[in-house]
């Protein structure tokens, strides 16, 4: 079968649409970063923006992947993120939409990075209720994505793999599997990849992440800046083999990065994913769903 290959899009620019729109199967939107805040004002993508991604949607397809509704918060969930995923909803269409499974946020502040949930029942019925929300408010697909752990395992009822598998059951959410995260985990956490991909359902997987980052103190850390490593190129063929419902890889850049990898080392990235992605039988990529009549007036959560 035949996977599309995509990027991800943090800053819309003229010399993505030149350089690496070409080569991108499907491009994914992070909407928290695609949004400018004025003194005073909330968070919202400018309208050229908007404009920039509706020539895009012409292109390629769209999927849209949050990094700041931190869904495992307590008391509450980024509310701001809904305003700016609502945008993007009105400008294209959406295939399906993701977010971390973790959070960013406590009382109320970021904490400036991601932190992993504790894999408890009391945790998973949290998530469980908030993804069915989002599900009876977005009519499009959710995934949820494994993340890097960079603290002690907190305290756990179920593995990774377990927490994830209940998470689909019981919600009816996605996976999207971060290969990169993975190899960051398995290395940082001292366990076998090969026992995650052993438990995980991996039929759930629609959405497959690769990366490039950095090791520090250590610590190997999702720092998206550099191009595949030689150890995710390798990982990924095996994962693609084992996940039949899988649609994209795509491949994760920072625009801080940019001006060291450059935009043809980027597009390199894309050519050779696609050498990858095919498989024995090809396949054309399902129809873009129709896009929502009024995406903004669905049901406030």
């Amino acid at each position: 079968m035949r996977v599309g290959v995509g990027t991800s899009l943090e800053e819309a620019t003229p010399a993505f649409m030149q350089h690496v729109l070409p080569l991108a199967d499907v491009v994914e939107l992070i909407p928290d970063t695609l949004a400018v805040k004025a003194a005073g004002e909330k968070p919202v993508i400018p309208p050229a923006t908007l404009e920039l991604l509706a020539d895009m949607a012409r292109r390629a397809r769209i999927v849209v992947h949050g990094v700041g509704l931190s869904i495992g918060s307590l008391p509450r969930w980024n509310d701001d993120y809904f305003r700016l995923l609502d945008q993007v909803l009105d400008a294209v269409p959406v295939a399906w939409h993701s977010e971390h499974l973790g959070f960013v946020n406590v009382d109320g502040r970021f904490v400036g990075t991601m932190l992993s949930l504790p894999r408890t029942e009391e945790a998973l019925d949290l998530v469980t209720a908030r993804v069915q929300r989002l599900r009876k408010r977005y009519p499009i697909d959710f995934l949820l994505e494994n993340i890097v752990n960079l603290l002690p395992d907190p305290p756990a009822e179920m593995s990774e793999a377990a927490f994830l598998n209940a998470l689909v059951q019981r919600s009816g959410c996605g996976v999207l599997l971060d290969v990169y995260n993975l190899e960051c985990n398995a290395h940082n956490q001292c366990y076998r990849i090969s026992d995650f991909l052993d438990e995980l359902e991996l039929a759930a997987v629609r959405e497959i992440h690769v990366a490039g980052g950095i090791r520090h103190a250590g610590l190997m850390l999702d720092v998206h800046s550099r191009a595949t490593h030689a150890s995710t190129r390798t990982l990924l063929p095996e994962v693609l083999r084992r996940t039949p419902r899988v649609e994209t890889v795509v491949y994760e850049l920072m625009p801080e990065a940019i001006p060291v990898l450059g935009y043809p080392a980027w597009a390199d990235e894309l050519r050779f994913l696609k050498t990858l992605v095919t498989r024995d039988e090809p396949r054309d990529l399902p129809t873009r769903p129709a896009k929502p009549d009024q995406p903004g007036a669905l049901r406030r959560l």
